[in-house]
């Protein structure tokens, strides 16, 4: 599967639960969020004033992860 940034940020940490730990890397706390199931990984990014590159980052993180946890 492969996580794009319209993707609600709940679907992913309920998906790939070990990703909470990427998000927090990132700096983004929104796992914890009552917002999470609403909020996409864009807008949770873009409503922290983090710049696309963010995004970018935390995208290719996440799917680097998601690539190794569905091979398990």
């Amino acid at each position: 599967m492969k996580i794009k940034k319209d993707m609600m940020i709940a679907d992913i940490v309920e998906k790939y639960p070990d990703s909470a730990i990427i998000f927090l890397e990132h700096g983004l706390h929104c796992i914890g969020c009552s917002a999470s199931p609403f909020e996409s990984l864009e807008s949770g990014m873009m409503g922290h004033g983090r710049p696309k590159e963010d995004l970018d980052a935390l995208l290719k993180d996440l799917n680097e992860y998601a690539d190794i946890a569905s091979k398990e």
